[in-house]
């Protein structure tokens, strides 16, 4: 044996994959691909339908008011940007199931599915009742398997898609600022329905991610922004000491949904300064 000499490596081993440098080559890239957006007419859905747009995708914006959706679809004519809107109730099944037919008939394809549409009802749970907890249920988490298992009925038969579900800080802690039962637990029931719907559906090539963002700056969120000292004590919780901001949580959407992602499938991304971190 000569020892002077270093066998090389076996390239089938060893060998970078043949989309390395564009995966590397700066923003991720979505170009032509058709992306589904709940919740899409304000705030992160609004942000991510803007991303997606920046990225070279065809968005297809999602949401139950059609007024916020003609604003939404003028200011993306205004930029010659390819898309579509779908007034749909993500709650009725029978919608659902339609509107994502049409979907992925309107180009064709349907690869990317982000489940961004949810509510929140901030009450003590004594009071919380029976009709407020399943009108969150129904739209934060039933609202999510109807949208996943209408896109992945097409993502399957082509063997390609990712889906992106939004969660939240609130689904991996026990919060504490304030009572938030049914929100907290439809956003910690989507933990770990990503973590299923990824496993069963990885050999079809089609991805499942979520993200968890912090205390974002939103609609959503209006009512908690109004109070100072609510604010400086979400500050105070986060290391980064500021609170996120809608395109925060739309870049890390684009990049889960995107190739630069394409070994991730089954995990929760936190978005959130810090927070869980402690």
């Amino acid at each position: 044996m000569d020892r002077g000499k270093v066998k090389p490596p076996s390239p089938d081993r060893n060998a970078m994959p043949t989309d390395l440098e564009s995966r590397l080559s700066g923003a991720p890239t979505l170009s032509g691909r058709v992306a589904v957006v709940t919740g899409a007419a304000r705030g992160i859905g609004w942000a991510t339908v803007q991303a997606f747009a920046a990225a070279g995708a065809r968005p297809v914006l999602v949401d139950r008011d059609e007024n916020a959706l003609q604003r939404a679809s003028a200011a993306l004519r205004e930029r010659n940007v390819d898309h579509r809107t779908q007034a749909l109730d993500v709650t009725d099944e029978a919608a659902v199931d339609a509107a994502f037919a049409d979907i992925a008939a309107w180009r064709g394809r349907l690869d990317v599915l982000v489940n961004n549409a949810g509510i929140a009802l901030r009450r003590p749970s004594v009071e919380l009742t029976r009709q407020d907890w399943q009108a969150v249920v129904d739209v934060n988490l039933t609202g999510v398997f109807l949208c996943a298992r209408a896109a992945a009925r097409h993502m399957l038969a082509a063997k390609r898609g990712a889906i992106v579900n939004v969660s939240s800080i609130m689904g991996l802690s026990g919060g504490g600022l304030y009572p938030n039962i049914s929100y907290q637990s439809t956003k910690g029931a989507l933990v770990n329905l990503t973590r299923a719907l990824a496993v069963e559906w990885a050999a079809s090539g089609v991805r499942v991610n979520a993200v968890a963002p912090t205390w974002v700056r939103t609609d959503l969120t209006r009512g908690l922004m109004d109070d100072p000292a609510l604010v400086a004590r979400m500050l105070d919780m986060t290391p980064l000491r500021r609170l996120a901001e809608p395109e925060d949580v739309a870049a890390a959407i684009v990049l889960l949904a995107s190739d630069g992602a394409a070994m991730i499938t089954g995990h929760t991304l936190p978005v959130d300064g810090g927070y869980l971190a402690q």
